[in-house]
């Protein structure tokens, strides 16, 4: 079995894959001030609620877009399970040429999406990913990563809102039932939900006809991450829902890489 770890902003998600089987996925808050020991612990917890052994784990792959957690997480998997984890990063083979000014500069979660969207359908794809900030993805049917956009997400644009507007509430992020609403909840709750579908959409609408100008094929439209469904649910842009695309894209990239030595 082998451990995979998708660092993120706001959460950090953890999965154990036995095989090419998704057995058990956690979520723990993202906090860059917590010690390899604290992660260590609560990760020992979450093991044993689902009366896993730690013993079984044989190699682990770590996914981040915040450095500074990094020394923490290394540390605790090392230290946990007695192996070195392969970091998402340059020199690890990914089977994705990034075709970006500096590919440096690509977050490492967008890579994973888009080799695991790439590995399962083989074709001309747009990956949106919907996290602490929205990414737009495009990648050829050959496998290039051509680059794309970055939006702020959903929940920090409904938060900006309440910060910098005194009078207007903070909202729990649901569809209401039109645009025209009759009290500022609703009112909110349409501009920030609907605004984001027209958004999408209109990103998408772009990117297809950049794609399909360098002689792509209709791109397919892969949506991942928490707000996914919701934003589907009036899209008019998005295909598919692939809740584990980032946790299947680490487990593609181990199995690419070199086990590494425990």
């Amino acid at each position: 079995m082998i451990l995979v770890l998708d660092v993120g902003n706001t959460n950090i998600v953890l999965g154990i894959y036995d095989g090419d089987a998704l057995i058990s996925v956690w979520r723990l808050s993202t906090n860059d001030k917590r010690t390899a020991d604290e992660y260590g612990v609560q990760v020992m917890e979450l093991f044993l609620q689902d009366k896993l052994n730690l013993t079984d784990i044989k190699g682990a792959i770590i996914s981040s877009v915040v450095p500074n957690i990094m020394y923490s997480l290394e540390h605790m998997v090392t230290k946990y399970f007695q192996v070195i984890p392969v970091v998402v990063g340059p020199g690890v083979k990914t089977g994705i040429n990034v075709r970006y000014d500096n590919p440096r500069e690509v977050g490492a979660d967008r890579i994973v999406n888009a080799v695991a969207a790439h590995e399962i359908y083989k074709r001309s794809i747009i990956i949106i990913d919907f996290g602490t900030a929205t990414t737009f993805c495009a990648v050829t049917a050959k496998g290039d990563y051509l680059g794309g956009a970055i939006c702020p997400g959903i929940k920090i644009s409904s938060d900006a809102l309440f910060e910098k507007a005194a009078k207007l509430p903070r909202v729990e992020i649901v569809k209401p039932s039109g645009v025209i609403c009759k009290n500022t909840v609703s009112s909110i709750q349409a501009g920030i939900v609907y605004g984001y579908i027209g958004q999408v959409d209109y990103i998408v609408k772009k990117m297809k006809k950049e794609m399909m100008d360098l002689g792509e094929e209709e791109p397919f439209v892969i949506a991942t991450g928490g707000l996914a469904k919701l934003i589907k649910e009036e899209s008019k842009s998005i295909d598919i829902i692939d809740s584990i695309l980032t946790l299947t894209g680490l487990r593609i990239i181990y199995d690419k890489n070199k086990e590494p030595v425990s």
